[in-house]
């Protein structure tokens, strides 16, 4: 198992220093396994093409920060740290949304970053009657909003530090969530 997952980080590590100077769409396999010493069929074993393993790159590096961080106490820390990873992968992380396409990023994003706003959005409405229509009403508000955010971040070259970011959006949003909710159960009785 973790010579498994080392074999998969070896193919990470490359495809990274890769992206550091070569388009994502314009880089092949064969680049990939000759950056880090593997074969082509142990690329195959691992991943079914590029986009997976990129897709693997994220889930462990960046998402990690926000699997951890899911709770309404600890939300901030997951998202600043999610926040940093871009930033200390700069390259990396603007060659993918220019590269694949904001879409692809977006999807990416989407899926991952309302996982995390289902829990959280869940823990903040115990004890309060709505309806999970409703709480998915939330989270497909608050979800585009906030991959707009890190997009529009990272197209403006990532100036604002991620602190503040974090900050502003915790003014925005912290209250708000529970006190519509509530608002939706005293509308509904």
């Amino acid at each position: 198992m973790a010579n498994s997952y080392m074999t998969k980080q070896l193919m990470a590590d490359s495809l990274k220093k890769l992206m550091e100077k070569t388009p994502f769409n314009k880089i092949s396999i064969q680049n990939i396994v000759d950056g880090c010493g593997v074969t082509r069929q142990a690329f195959y074993y691992h991943f079914q093409d590029v986009y997976q393993l990129l897709g693997w790159i994220y889930n462990n590096e960046a998402v990690y920060y926000l699997e951890q961080n899911k709770s309404y106490s600890t939300w901030k820390e997951g998202y600043l740290e999610a926040f940093k990873y871009i930033e200390q992968n700069k390259a990396f992380c603007i060659n993918t949304l220019h590269s694949i396409g904001r879409d692809h990023l977006e999807r990416f994003l989407f899926s991952n970053t309302s996982n995390s706003l289902k829990q959280i959005i869940d823990e903040i409405s115990e004890g309060i009657k709505v309806p999970e229509s409703y709480k998915k009403f939330i989270i497909d508000f608050y979800t585009p909003a906030f991959i707009a955010l890190v997009g529009k971040w990272m197209e403006e070259d990532m100036k604002e530090k991620p602190e503040t970011i974090i900050e502003d959006v915790g003014f925005l949003v912290d209250g708000t969530i529970r006190q519509a909710m509530l608002r939706y159960e005293e509308k509904h009785r």
